[in-house]
């Protein structure tokens, strides 16, 4: 039997942000149950705690209903703030196979942990597919060009017009999915911001990764913050608020943060908080 604990991320608010499944002490779980146990729980992500293999103070294995993931935002973040939950610590460092996160607690009570993770540098990649992703999203043009960026995960950037034109987005699923390795996320300006760049409207679709649409992406929200100062809608250094999952019903709102230039990025910053909602027992 294996103790886990769902919590929902992006939010403080139980049954809204993103939820995940935290299987705190996996230790002789093996790789190939944990992927079923992940297809079992059916969320966009499942988390798996092992001991530290390098420097960090846990271990953490990620994965979607269909596979693993070297990194990905709101699990290490969820991770994190279940594992503060029975800690003082300030900081937990998380080994993945991205890289070891540090994550900093700004607040913490018996359910609602707030926390910011340093991600991984993403790396700017060209995209070649971009009219048939423009297509298959039932698009016909981005605001900024179209980027993608690795940070474990890979994600395309399309930006649309307006907030209207974001709930508007019903992408062809199964085109979508002909895109492999890649997660397509759709962004605007806030319409509550104009003028201001601190305020953004997001959504995700990976087919590919077995995830329709997420809620509350935060391995994303990093590389936004990058593409913004990158093409000038931000400074450098600006943190900015991104609300996703609002077309759900699970609004997620998250903290982003690019130091450094174009040609140097010093760090990304993602911010957030947890609250936890269910404890169980896996039985299999």
């Amino acid at each position: 039997m294996h103790q886990y604990v769902i919590v929902d991320v992006f939010t403080t608010v139980a049954l809204q942000g993103n939820p995940l499944a935290v299987f705190p002490d996996a230790v002789g779980i093996p790789a190939e149950r944990m992927q079923l146990i992940a297809r079992e729980m059916n969320l966009s992500e499942t988390t798996f705690v092992l001991p530290a293999r390098a420097d960090g103070d846990r271990r953490v294995r990620i994965f979607t209903p269909i596979n693993e993931l070297p990194f990905a935002g709101h699990p290490v973040l969820g991770t994190a703030a279940v594992l503060a939950v029975s800690t003082e610590v300030d900081r937990l460092r998380l080994e993945t196979a991205g890289g070891t996160i540090p994550v900093d607690f700004s607040h913490r009570s018996d359910r609602t942990v707030t926390a910011a993770m340093r991600q991984p540098i993403p790396v700017r990649e060209s995209y070649a597919r971009q009219g048939d992703l423009l297509d298959a999203l039932g698009l016909e043009s981005s605001t900024l060009p179209v980027d993608a960026y690795r940070n474990g995960p890979r994600h395309v950037y399309v930006g649309v017009e307006s907030e209207a034109a974001l709930g508007r987005v019903q992408p062809d699923l199964r085109t979508l999915a002909r895109h492999p390795d890649m997660a397509a996320i759709c962004f605007t300006r806030s319409g509550s911001s104009e003028g201001s760049g601190e305020h953004w409207r997001m959504r995700m679709f990976s087919p590919a990764y077995g995830v329709s649409e997420d809620a509350g992406t935060g391995s994303a929200a990093g590389p936004l913050a990058v593409h913004l100062a990158r093409y000038g809608l931000v400074p450098f250094g600006t943190r900015i608020e991104i609300v996703q999952g609002v077309e759900m019903g699970r609004p997620s709102r998250m903290f982003a943060r690019a130091e450094g230039n174009s040609s140097q990025l010093d760090t990304v910053e993602v911010e957030g908080s947890v609250v936890i909602t269910a404890h169980g027992t896996l039985l299999a």
